[in-house]
């Protein structure tokens, strides 16, 4: 077996402290010697186990501080963020004629809250107490025979024979002033064209021969139009004959909308009084009273005069004001100087109730509404996912909240919040996406950032 020997130096190195000593005291040191050897291997082994100890705190540090900087929790993006502007509609001006008494309603717009008004009056003006409706009440005595003789499709209905005595309600109403249309003794006529008559041509001696063909008396056609006042709530409203001429036939401006809104909804009536003229036999071919027709998208309803009273006008409309269906239009003016002024007022009311509709636009499509930016220098822009507009109702209020959720890491496209309108109390939600990246860092800058990183929580 081989001796081990020990390194040369380290042999040079006890033979000149060995002669030093021996030197200084006599003694000589030998490098062989039991005593110098164990220690020689004492400190060998003090040597190995610092090495060992330092590899293994170098070990252990190594081991701690890469899963503690590679698998470190990311701190979220920071988010800096504005939430879009849009222009609040001013309110709506009414315009209302400032002689007589007036009212308006609208209908197709209940998703308006504001629209329907009170008692379904979305405005008024100059009262609102009875007053003569004139030929106004022809509408009602034609709902009223209607009631009781229905026509149905285009069936003209009934045939009606003028006697002696109808031929005479000519001459008694020519007296009178008012509106009059030949009517032979023996002639015949549909009930759809006598209606005609009475409400495009506004022929008094035709709705009081049509009243009592329908009830057999003026009496009984009475009686019928006050059932039928009290059947649809009219409480408001006094006919004391059919057509008009007596100015004690009054109503108010709610009863008449009520009554045009009847008048509408009954496809007969529609018809008649949304034409521009009509041709009867017998008669010839005659001009609507209503002058209105056909501007602002009027399309009815009856016109009264009186001279004692003024003239009324009680009329429909439709308009296109951006919803699923054009809206209606009912109105009515009372005690007013002219059928031309009447004209003009009702021109603009309708006119101004359409622009009473706003088309707002909330949001863009793709508008920047934030940012994230991270510390390892990576970000993204946070925008919306869709436009957003609203049709709204004169200056409905319009309130706006933005929520947008913190991230780490998110890839393009990902949806981050939400901003949300609520419009005269209903809500509309808008998706908040990421447009680019955000992605984690890599390795050498977590090996290199631990304060970043340790100090989340």
């Amino acid at each position: 077996m081989t001796e081990r020997t020990e390194p040369t130096d380290l042999v040079d190195f006890s033979e000149m402290l060995a002669r030093g000593q021996a030197d200084a005291g006599g003694y000589r040191f030998d490098p062989l010697d039991p005593v110098v050897q164990a220690r020689a291997r004492r400190r060998r082994i003090r040597r190995r186990v610092t090495g060992l100890v330092v590899l293994l705190v170098i070990v252990a540090a190594v081991g701690t501080y890469l899963p503690l900087t590679l698998l470190a929790p990311l701190s979220p993006a920071t988010l800096s963020s504005t939430k879009p502007s849009f222009t609040q509609p001013g309110a709506v001006v009414l315009t209302l004629p400032s002689v007589g008494e007036a009212a308006v309603s609208v209908t197709g717009a209940e998703a308006y809250p504001r629209t329907v008004g009170t008692n379904g009056i979305l405005a008024s003006s100059g009262g609102a107490g009875p007053l003569p409706i004139a030929s106004i009440s022809k509408l009602i005595t034609a709902l009223v025979v209607l009631d009781a003789k229905p026509l149905t499709g285009t069936d003209p209905g009934p045939t009606l024979t003028f006697s002696k005595a109808d031929h005479d309600l000519y001459d008694q109403y020519y007296v009178l002033g008012a509106s009059i249309e030949p009517m032979k003794t023996g002639s015949t006529l549909s009930e759809h064209d006598a209606l005609a008559l009475m409400l495009v041509a506004s022929a008094c001696n035709y709705a009081d021969a049509v009243s009592t063909w329908a009830f057999g008396s003026r009496a009984r056609y009475l009686s019928a139009v006050k059932s039928w006042l009290a059947t649809h709530g009219l409480t408001n409203t006094t006919i004391v004959e059919p057509t008009g001429i007596d100015p004690r036939n009054v109503s108010t401006p709610a009863d008449l909308i009520a009554i045009g809104k009847l008048a509408i909804m009954n496809p007969a009536v529609a018809a008649i009084v949304g034409s521009r003229s009509i041709t009867v036999p017998g008669v010839g071919s005659l001009s609507n009273n209503n002058i209105s027709l056909g501007s602002e998208g009027i399309n009815g309803i009856k016109t009264g005069t009186l001279d004692t009273v003024g003239s009324s006008l009680l009329f429909s409309a439709t308009a296109d004001v951006g919803l699923a269906k054009p809206i209606t239009i009912v109105g009515v003016i009372l005690g007013g100087e002219s059928r031309e002024s009447l004209d003009r007022a009702a021109q603009l009311m309708v006119r101004s109730i359409r622009s009473g509709f706003h088309t707002v636009q909330l949001v863009g499509d793709g508008t920047v509404v934030g940012r994230y930016s991270t510390t390892w220098k990576d970000g993204a822009r946070v925008v919306t996912g869709s436009r957003a507009s609203v049709l709204t109702w004169s200056d409905a209020p319009i309130t706006s909240k933005m929520t947008i959720k913190p991230v780490t890491t998110a890839t393009d496209g990902s949806t981050v919040g939400s901003l949300y309108f609520v419009v005269d109390g209903a809500p509309i939600a808008v998706p908040l996406v990421l447009d680019g990246s955000i992605s984690g860092p890599d390795g050498w800058w977590r090996l290199t950032h631990p304060h970043e990183l340790l100090s989340v929580r």
